[in-house]
């Protein structure tokens, strides 16, 4: 099972990451596939093995529901589902590189889960030239999503309040923009809405040892 990456199309994706930073996809991912990750995080909620999701990453690390109310598990390619979906994400980073030059090294990624009310205010992915994570991608696992449910993702444009676009959370659809440019936001949701959000990481090692994900 591959990603529907057609020559063109990828050229698309390739200009909306070049000339605006972001790239909506939509149909990117079979419905089978997503239908059958939707059931693991599904599956994990109920088993109580989803956490609260924070900001920051290292010792600034906190919960702060004021800021982001989702709960994740991270995917380690165990099951089926995540192995055919983490290749597709290797088939992508593959991609990328050769047209970009991005460097990408390797690539993360977590089921998503808000509640009722959930939301994530605006935020950026990764600080220039503080972070790791380059490009983003989130994979959408909702089906027959209603526009009065709400839980839209929002794109900024760069250093700006300006919307450049409001993208509803359609089972699979795939968003990809560059981690360090894209201000976005969750906002609140009236439904329960997954997801899984990536990052494509740089190889942030020094002194020669790796910097993995996780």
């Amino acid at each position: 099972m591959t990603l529907n990456l057609t020559p063109v199309l990828f050229e698309h994706l390739v200009d909306g990451l070049v000339e605006h930073g972001w790239y909506q996809w939509p149909h990117a991912v079979t419905d089978s596939l997503c239908q059958a990750l939707l059931a693991e995080a599904e599956y994990h909620d109920t088993q109580g093995h989803l956490e609260r999701a924070g900001v920051g990453r290292g010792a600034i690390h906190q919960i702060n529901s004021s800021i982001r109310r989702d709960e994740i598990k991270w995917l380690d390619g165990h099951t089926a589902a995540q192995k055919a979906y983490l290749d597709q994400m290797a088939e992508l980073q593959l991609q990328l590189n050769r047209s970009l030059f991005l460097g990408l090294f390797e690539y993360e990624c977590h089921f998503a889960l808000y509640k009722e009310g959930g939301f994530y205010k605006k935020h950026l992915d990764s600080f220039r030239g503080r972070a790791s994570r380059m490009v983003t991608t989130v994979l959408y696992l909702n089906p027959d999503w209603q526009a009065e449910w709400g839980g839209e993702l929002v794109i900024y444009k760069e250093d700006s309040d300006e919307k450049l676009a409001v993208i509803t959370p359609q089972m699979g659809k795939l968003v990809i923009f560059m981690s360090e440019q894209i201000p976005h936001e969750v906002l609140p949701t009236h439904k329960p809405r997954a997801s899984i959000a990536g990052w494509f990481r740089c190889n942030a090692s020094v002194t020669g040892k790796i910097d993995p994900a996780k």
